[in-house]
């Protein structure tokens, strides 16, 4: 039986990468990256000998999982190794000013999201609602009008295996404003509601701030050797109340890599949320 394994988001722009493939499966584009450029990000502390960096979007997708461009390499700093701890957050977070409603658009028809894909978004949302915390979400009907636009990914990257994308809060306090997310979560991974909404809600997470629960070592949630992604030159904050040490058994929602199964907010999810906002 093949095994899926969705890798999260971790910096800047970090996206979802599918790391199973068929053998039938085709190359049809040189993704390899200038050694100049491999040399740049393995000096801010990236694995570039176990993760061979490769051409994604309008940069590099890192680790399997991270989206970097040249001019996010040119303006992150050397990365920091922090002691591990359970829940973690970036240097910059949502301004709330007591109250703030972030709202999401997606497009739907034959160039958007199909109806299963628009319920995870909606299900994602309410469980954000659900905690009654100083920033709340809602679906609107205009890209213009949004603060976060779910936007599809192009068809060679959901071809290619990679999932979706988002990124961290801006220096004047927004919600990171784009998430590139694949359209074919449900149609050919299969993936029930609950599950998309988990990958969602990771996505949504990072726009507001939340680095991965296990970031000091990704093989807690992803199998393989240890593997530290630092700093990455946007802070890994330990949040107050939360526990050390991460453990896939709590099913965090922000864990580096699930199986696309259900995650909803455990209880240390919750802590560090109520911490935050």
């Amino acid at each position: 039986m093949r095994r899926i394994n969705y890798v999260l988001s971790l910096v800047v722009l970090a996206s979802f990468a599918f790391v199973s493939c068929t053998e039938d499966q085709a190359v049809v584009d040189d993704l390899s990256v200038p050694q100049d450029v491999v040399a740049q990000i393995a000096a801010l502390g990236f694995d570039v000998d176990n993760f061979i960096p490769t051409k994604f979007e309008n940069g590099y997708l890192v680790e399997g999982d991270i989206y970097l461009t040249d001019q996010t390499i040119a303006e992150m700093g050397q990365p920091n190794k922090l002691a591990s701890a359970e829940q973690y957050s970036t240097n910059n977070l949502v301004s709330t000013g007591g109250s703030r409603t972030i709202t999401m658009y997606a497009p739907t028809g034959r160039k958007g999201y199909s109806a299963g894909m628009i319920a995870g978004l909606d299900l994602a949302i309410a469980r954000f609602n659900a905690e009654n915390l100083e920033i709340s979400f809602q679906r609107v009907s205009s890209s213009g009008a949004a603060d976060i636009v779910m936007k599809r990914l192009s068809k060679r990257d959901e071809r290619r295996g990679v999932l979706g994308s988002a990124g961290f809060p801006t220096n004047s306090g927004d919600p990171y404003g784009q998430i590139l997310m694949s359209g074919i979560l449900e149609s050919s991974y299969g993936l029930s509601t609950e599950g998309i909404a988990t990958i969602i809600a990771h996505e949504m997470g990072h726009c507001i701030g939340f680095r991965h629960t296990d970031f000091f070592d990704r093989s807690i949630s992803c199998g393989g050797g240890t593997a530290n992604e630092g700093d990455g030159g946007v802070g890994a904050n330990h949040i107050p109340g939360t526990p050390t040490g991460a453990n896939a058994s709590q099913k965090s929602w922000m864990l580096a890599c699930t199986d696309g199964g259900d995650r909803p907010f455990n209880n240390d999810d919750k802590t560090a949320l109520d911490y935050l906002y």
